[in-house]
């Protein structure tokens, strides 16, 4: 296959051709010219106004849910929804059926997703089944390709099992993931605790909790000197925590999602499901320091929180719905609306994520293999189910004027375009 690109804006740190305007042409998944002006015959060419590329986006949490909940998502169509999203590459959560906690799970994800334009990298969970109660086969699992360790959606609770995971990934140089939330304060909780729930009479999730956990989790990391990544931040004290440990020299990063960077509690008021998260969406002044965290640039890199669910799964009274929201395809319309640096927030989706989970970075350069985005960086438009190639449908963007549209991706020599 043979595709010619003209005229894009290339953001690629480290990329002779950085911050310039070229065609780039590439046939058998290889980058064969850069150049001002290129002529070939291509089977594909792009070009369309304020066109610009990157190396390919990685996001580092997302549910595809397969095996056991096909019904929301399969590894294809997870795939798909991230294409569509502009990733090329793509960590999933191990909350599946059953739970990816043993090498033969991690097998089944590495072995069944090989031949998809998707690079996805199984997270090998903690514990047994991700019940917090008993380590799960941790060597074994990295031995056979898991990307990083975690228990998903279930916060580690027990500090002497977090002690131990964060110890036992010292051998192999990996990463402890870690959603905050201590359970023994927020578990009743539906949405952040403050006037907002009691007005809407729904009981709450104090901050607190979350505060405690990434406080506890700091405390750990320097007792085990080991690797820790907090995803999910939707607190300024939370930041704060953060920033002061990476000062400290430890060896701690973060990621936020696209619905904390862009909702707060007080969009609730209409009982929207949609916006049942978890950690929940928080105050006006949380929502500020997560913006200036995104833009300075101590957030790390974006993590997706996308979670398939059934219809009736929100289709129900706000106490019964599940909590979640998909979001590959609207991630960087969502980020891009906000952040006002578009060569950092690209960092944030490209060369972070990469360096922290130990995978090779993709280059711009002539002879490189071909792993880019494509994108309108200015374009506006209303997002609707239209771009939603999930299974499911739990997105709250539907309907938000987004700024920054996904025109395709390259990656394993296949092109797919929206």
């Amino acid at each position: 296959m043979k595709v010619l690109i003209k005229q894009a804006h290339i953001i690629c740190q480290g990329s002779p051709y950085n911050n310039s305007v070229k065609d780039i042409f590439i046939s058998g998944g290889i980058i064969q010219k850069i150049d001002n002006h290129i002529d070939e015959n291509a089977d594909h060419i792009l070009s369309v106004p304020d066109l610009h590329v990157s190396i390919g986006w990685m996001d580092i949490f997302a549910h595809f849910s397969d095996p056991g909940l096909e019904q929301r998502e399969t590894l294809e169509t997870g795939a798909a929804a991230a294409a569509a999203g502009g990733f090329t590459d793509v960590m999933i959560l191990p909350n599946t059926l059953p739970v990816i906690s043993s090498k033969t799970q991690i097998e089944y994800i590495t072995q069944k997703s090989a031949a998809l334009p998707v690079n996805i990298y199984p997270i090998g969970a903690i514990t047994k089944n991700a019940e917090g109660k008993e380590l799960a086969e941790m060597y074994d699992m990295f031995e056979s390709g898991a990307i990083a360790f975690s228990d998903g959606l279930n916060s580690i609770q027990r500090p002497n099992l977090m002690i131990k995971a964060l110890q036992y990934v010292l051998a192999n140089n990996a990463v402890v993931i870690q959603i905050p939330d201590e359970l023994s304060i927020s578990n009743h909780g539906l949405i952040n605790e403050g006037i907002i729930s009691t007005k809407l009479g729904l009981p709450g999730k104090p901050a607190i909790a979350e505060e405690l956990m990434v406080a506890r989790d700091i405390e750990l990391l320097k007792y085990t000197s080991s690797q820790l990544h907090i995803t999910g931040i939707s607190t300024r004290k939370s930041i704060n925590l953060i920033a002061q440990a990476k000062k400290a020299g430890l060896k701690i990063s973060c990621s936020v999602t696209p619905y904390h960077v862009y909702f707060t509690e007080n969009d609730l008021t209409t009982y929207d499901t949609h916006l049942k998260v978890n950690p929940p969406l928080r105050t006006t002044d949380d929502l500020s320091a997560i913006k200036d965290a995104l833009n300075n640039g101590m957030i790390d890199c974006i993590a997706s929180h996308h979670i398939p669910l059934n219809w009736d799964d929100k289709t129900c009274e706000f106490e019964n719905a599940h909590y979640g929201m998909i979001g590959l395809e609207s991630t960087f319309g969502v980020l891009n609306s906000v952040s006002n640096n578009l060569e950092k927030l690209i960092n944030q989706l490209t060369i972070n994520p990469r360096k922290l989970f130990g995978i090779n970075l993709p280059e711009i350069n002539i002879k490189s293999s071909a792993c880019l985005t494509l994108f309108t960086p200015n374009e506006k438009y209303s997002f609707d189910k239209t771009f939603i190639k999930s299974k499911s449908n739990n997105n709250a963007f539907i309907g938000k004027e987004l700024k920054g549209k996904v025109i395709a991706i390259i990656n394993k020599g296949k092109l797919l375009v929206n």
